[in-house]
């Protein structure tokens, strides 16, 4: 495959442009700022989500979708969760009909509660594949060994992804469990909100394993409930990506946590962020998705109530704890 188009040029969309560049001929990056996509022309670098990170030589940087798509053999989606619908209702009538699209969002549609590739599926009538795992964007500009996998319900699609996408730094698995793979990588943004709340009080390493373990049997047991593999959960989207959210500094999930353990407000902590967080929406997405199920889901819980209702950090907690006794 020769020409990749990318849509979203936040931090990881550009992590994606730099370290996917060498696998083809053309790669153009759609980027929705105007003001930030012609710096990005002229300098070669992302200086608002990315800074300090040059793009290669043959990325093409533009404000305009249809020429950022048109001819693309792949079409890589990159936007946050909330503007996957509207961008696919304006991809529907420029896509070329051999096009593949990869999503590469991690979240949930909150009042639709569905996956990006349900959307994807809906809006355009094709079955995309999905790439989720640990992987912090600034790591994988510079060239850091990183694993992740691919998803799709067809596997074949799956596998010519694993080809075009894999890279000496860069190695994708193949699965067929695109609802283990995406939630996994939604879910865990929620569990990283709560590591961040045991950081910013100071707590140790007895509390972070067991809210991480802990939180793993939550996600795992939506997760299967909706029809996924419980084996996906323990591998690189699972638990990989869960594991590396919760102890990574450079996890906008975790630093929301830290601030509110701080005493600072939601609205604050949001507002002063240039990338999203989508642990904050996706906690009220899981919560609708267990009570639909009839699950429990106790740390998702008191990350719902510290978020929108301002119990105290130290409240949930001991909420947690004081749960009645049962069996692992």
């Amino acid at each position: 495959m020769k020409n990749l188009a990318i849509v979203g040029a936040g931090s990881w969309g550009t992590a994606l442009a730099i370290v996917l560049a060498p696998r083809f001929q053309r790669v153009r990056l759609w980027v929705f700022e105007p003001d930030l996509a012609l710096r990005m022309s002229a300098n070669r670098e992302n200086d608002v989500y990315l800074p300090g990170f040059q793009l290669p030589s043959h990325v093409e940087v533009t404000t305009d979708l249809a020429s950022a798509v048109e001819g693309a053999e792949i079409v890589l989606s990159v936007v946050p969760s909330q503007h996957v619908r509207s961008l696919c209702q304006q991809l529907r009538p420029r896509l070329a009909g051999s096009s593949i699209v990869v999503s590469a969002t991690k979240g949930l549609e909150n009042d639709t509660l569905l996956l990006m590739s349900d959307i994807i599926v809906q809006v355009l009538g094709i079955q995309p594949a999905v790439i989720s795992g640990p992987t912090f964007a600034r790591e994988v500009a510079r060239f850091e060994p990183t694993a992740l996998v691919v998803a799709s319900a067809e596997q074949a699609l799956a596998e010519r992804v694993q080809a075009a996408f894999s890279t000496p730094t860069f190695r994708l698995y193949t699965s067929t469990d695109t609802i283990g793979v995406e939630l996994g990588g939604a879910l865990k943004n929620v569990i990283a909100i709560g590591a961040g709340v045991l950081h910013g009080m100071g707590l140790g390493h007895n509390a972070m394993a067991a809210l991480i373990t802990r939180g793993l049997a939550e996600i795992t047991r939506l997760a299967v409930a909706m029809g996924a593999k419980p084996q996906t959960l323990w591998g690189l989207a699972g638990l990989g990506d869960l594991v590396l959210t919760c102890t990574g500094d450079l996890s906008r999930n975790r630093t929301v946590g830290v601030e509110l353990a701080r005493g600072r407000k939601l609205d604050e902590i949001v507002a002063s962020m240039r990338m999203v967080a989508e642990g904050v929406k996706t906690t009220n997405a899981a919560i609708d998705l267990a009570r639909r199920h009839s699950l429990e889901m106790p740390i998702t819980e008191q990350m719902f109530q510290m978020l929108h209702f301002g119990i105290s950090p130290r409240e949930a907690i001991q909420r947690l704890m004081e749960r009645s006794l049962k069996g692992e």
